[in-house]
């Protein structure tokens, strides 16, 4: 289906902008099926968090490309140049009438560029590639191998009236292809903000959240992506207004109106000990309404009424801010402790305490936290966008050979730095013993025991329910403070925080 779209090299293609999420790509995709009536999602399923993520768009002739740890988007190609119409400084570049752009038209509009870089062909093949770069855009052009050598000039060649026209283009960010290549799925892009292509609707929301680390005893700092600033939150402690004021309001609230509320109370009484109970280490079946409330569509509650008085004062008031577009929910209910922390810690080094603590007991404030990893092939995939995290707690400063623990790091490896964490919370030569997972099926409907019923609502979301071929099976594993919901593949789908 042929598109006009605006060129911007090193910046984007139409809407379609770098470093924009896979959330956000994919939303604004299917909210414009008459434009895009096909696309398929491809990646690895071994390692979908650490390898690329592909979207390809067969009818418009498009390929987008982002990288697996961040999901963002670092590619944009043109693959089938007859279903654009691409323009450039407000003038035709493509048309859908020929499809095609030759070497003099590019010169035309685009200037002159160096020399260009020559891809050999796969064995058997005759034809290679040349790429024709200039500063964030790039040209590909078929060449036989018997034709290219470097003493020739191939410009001279691609300016010949009956040279090749390009087959395919490139947007992406560098001063050439071959410069930005070795780079691609790690540069730091720009802020989308900085982008004048964005659409001014977006900017009403705060800089994104890039990372979110956690010190224990439920306090964790969210991280700006662009700026040195960082967000405290303290569960217990931390206000609906808070959140407000530093997040902007949420994208939707869900209310929790049924008994299934009564878990969070509970988790009181045994959360008030100063040193956790052995018996409760490894245990998530007290918590298994890890991200359920997000899987409904939220609330048309306004931006006042999040934040309304009487709402927040009221113990029926008890909600879900469901952030989608910073990849976490906050669980809004009367103060409970958090979590212990581990042995051997102070979380009080990590930061100041916060010296403005809530004085009603019966206040609604932030007592957990739901982190989504958005992985491609998971049941409530695209639901929101990724959310990355690390576990303070566990970076050794001594230690440079152990990597940090993050939402890229596989679950096995988690397990193992949190039993060392929490090795002196057992008694004295009894190691912790292997946790047994608790299995959650999100394709199963009501679960009258935990919170799974909140699964209503999820085809009104627009994502693609699961096919039954156990997909929408995980596997629920508890720390203190910590549910770790893994996969098959052994990443982390979502960390509850509490």
């Amino acid at each position: 289906m042929s598109l006009i779209t605006a060129l911007h090299p090193g910046r984007g293609l139409g809407f379609l902008v770098l470093g924009a999420s896979l959330h956000d790509v994919l939303t604004r995709l299917k909210a414009e099926p008459q434009r895009f009536p096909k696309f398929e999602v491809l990646y690895s399923p071994d390692r979908p968090v650490t390898e690329p993520v592909c979207i390809v768009l067969p009818q418009n002739g498009i390929r987008l490309r982002f990288d697996g740890p961040e999901q963002r988007l670092r590619l944009i190609e043109v693959t089938d140049l007859t279903k654009n119409h691409i323009t450039f400084k407000e003038r035709d570049l493509l048309k859908p009438a020929n499809g095609m752009s030759s070497f003099q038209r590019l010169y035309r509009l685009l200037g002159p560029t160096y020399a260009g870089e020559f891809i050999p062909p796969p064995a058997g093949q005759e034809d290679g590639i040349y790429v024709l770069s200039y500063p964030g855009v790039a040209f590909n052009f078929s060449l036989a191998k018997s034709a290219y050598s470097p003493s020739k000039d191939v410009v001279s060649q691609l300016s010949a009236p009956s040279s090749q026209v390009a087959t395919s283009m490139a947007v992406f960010s560098g001063d050439s292809w071959a410069e930005a290549r070795p780079n691609l799925w790690t540069e730091v892009l720009p802020s989308i903000k900085a982008t004048s292509t964005w659409p001014r609707g977006k900017e009403v929301y705060p800089d994104e959240v890039s990372l979110v680390r956690l010190y224990g005893a439920g306090k964790m700092d969210l991280f700006r992506k662009w700026t040195s600033s960082a967000f405290r939150i303290q569960l217990g402690e931390t206000t609906p207004q808070d959140l407000v004021m530093e997040l902007g309001p949420p994208n939707a609230i869900y209310r929790k109106n049924d008994q299934n509320m009564v878990i969070h109370k509970l988790r009181a009484a045994s959360n008030s000990r100063s040193r956790p109970n052995t018996a409760d280490l490894g245990r998530a079946d007290e918590l298994t309404d890890t991200d359920q409330s997000s899987m409904n569509t939220g609330s048309d509650d306004s931006d006042e009424e999040a934040v309304d008085d009487q709402a927040v004062r009221s113990p029926s008031g008890e909600c879900f801010f469901n952030y989608f577009y910073l990849g976490f929910d906050v669980l809004l209910s009367t103060p409970t402790p958090p979590s212990s922390a581990p042995p051997g810690t102070d979380a009080a080094e990590n930061g100041p305490e916060n010296p403005i603590k809530s004085h009603h007991p019966d206040r609604l404030v932030a007592t957990k936290l739901i982190l989504h990893g958005n992985i491609p092939g998971s049941y409530e995939f695209n639901r929101h966008r990724r959310c990355r995290w690390e576990i303070g707690y566990l970076i050794d400063e001594d230690d440079c050979g152990q990597p940090p623990v993050s939402s890229e790091t596989e679950f096995k490896h988690i397990e193992a730095r949190l039993n060392e964490a929490w090795e002196d919370a057992f008694p004295p030569g009894k190691p912790p013993p292997r946790q047994r997972g608790m299995v959650l099926n999100r394709g199963w409907g009501d679960s009258p025991g935990s919170s799974c019923e909140f699964l209503g609502g999820w085809e009104e979301s627009g994502a693609r329910r699961a096919e039954a071929s156990g997909d929408s099976t995980t596997t629920l594993y508890g720390f203190p403070g910590l549910v770790f919901e893994v996969l098959k593949n052994d990443y982390v789908n979502t960390l509850t925080v509490f």
